[in-house]
């Protein structure tokens, strides 16, 4: 079995799991892209202590490169726990993070998201570089 074979996909204006990935279509060679990936854009996913997004990571993968690069990986750590028990808690982190990278050439931009409950979920998106 491989790592992969767990990724879970679909349309995010149906499926509250899913990674969206946010940005241009297309970037200037060297300029910053803005990315803003988040989870239940359309369908608001539960943030409880009981079901929560964990984790989103950001990849890049360049046309006809062998290798993905990794940008980034945000934890979401407070999901309304305290002493007080479940869901009593102040702070309940929303999953959603701004990045920006500059580009050498176009690819694909991978983000994966990982519910504590559902598991891992990817998305793609296609960015060209002028």
């Amino acid at each position: 079995m491989k790592l992969g074979e767990n990724f879970q996909s679909g349309d995010w204006k149906t499926e509250k799991h899913l990674p969206v990935i946010e940005c241009a279509d297309s970037v200037k060679q060297g300029e910053k892209l803005a990315i803003t990936v988040s989870v239940g854009k359309q369908i608001a996913h539960p943030n409880t202590t009981e079901h929560h997004i964990r984790w989103i990571q950001l990849f890049f993968k360049p046309d006809g490169d062998k290798f993905t690069y990794q940008l980034g990986h945000w934890e979401f750590n407070a999901h309304g726990e305290s002493a007080l028990g479940a869901n009593q808690g102040p702070a309940y982190s929303e999953p959603s993070v701004q990045t920006s990278v500059s580009l050498k050439k176009g690819g694909t931009l991978l983000a994966l998201g990982f519910c504590n409950i559902h598991g891992l979920w990817e998305a793609a998106k296609a960015v060209t570089v002028a």
